[in-house]
């Protein structure tokens, strides 16, 4: 479906191709070229990162942005990074992923009833888009949630990623972010759409004890409930 990011397609080109915001530009590819020592032999994707998943998902995660020496040096959201570790484990444990990690673009991680991909395509300093930065981005998470037509549930990773859902849909008056706080959209043609809030999977969060490995589980086991995702016996 051309509205998707699948790799050839043009939204595809169109996203990783984006220079629209000289800020984020400046910082992507500066941190592609200065690396983090760890990773000082890898070669940094640095440009804009898609989504990825099954076109035909149930269950969509939304986060922030690309982390800079993560997704903005592995080209795929979520991959490399701490962050990562815990998103996929967590999907794992609940059938949407086929193995429990994620390192690189090529490992062979696949998605099953889901889609993973952020409100902001391209890494901010300090993980702080700007307003204008995020609004200008807001047109690329609209074709590619227009695509992904049988989405039911839209896991929000943290303020920035339930607020972006929120404009998205126009909703007011404008609910307040909370773990595990749903809230109901209805679609075209009477379908019914969930935003499921959930702590970030930062190691700010997960450090602290501030998100669990159960609390992050239990998100994903209603997210795959209120999707009507049926797994075989």
């Amino acid at each position: 479906m051309e509205s998707l990011v699948v790799p050839g397609t043009g939204l595809h080109r169109e996203i990783v191709n984006c220079r629209a915001c000289p800020r984020l530009v400046e910082w992507r590819e500066r941190v592609a070229v200065e690396k983090r020592a760890a990773f000082r032999d890898d070669d940094y994707w640095g440009r804009p990162i898609t989504g990825f998943g099954d076109p035909d998902a149930r269950i969509v995660v939304l986060g922030l942005a690309p982390a800079a020496h993560g997704a903005n040096r592995t080209g795929r959201m979520f991959t490399g990074d701490r962050s990562g570790d815990w998103l996929f484990r967590a999907m794992h444990r609940a059938g949407l992923a086929n193995q429990p990690e994620s390192v690189h673009a090529s490992d062979g991680l696949l998605l099953r009833d889901a889609w993973v991909t952020s409100a902001v395509k391209c890494a901010p300093p300090d993980n702080k888009p700007t307003p204008v930065e995020r609004d200008t981005c807001a047109s690329f998470l609209r074709l590619e949630l227009a695509g992904l037509a049988r989405a039911r549930v839209i896991v929000c990773l943290g303020t920035f990623g339930f607020d972006a859902a929120l404009r998205h849909f126009a909703l007011r008056p404008k609910p307040k972010f909370g773990h595990g706080v749903e809230v109901e959209v209805e679609l075209d043609g009477g379908i019914r759409l969930t935003l499921l809030g959930c702590y970030h999977v930062s190691q700010q969060n997960t450090f602290t004890g501030r998100l669990t490995e159960e609390m992050l589980d239990a998100v994903f086991s209603r997210a795959v409930e209120l999707s009507g995702i049926v797994r075989p016996r």
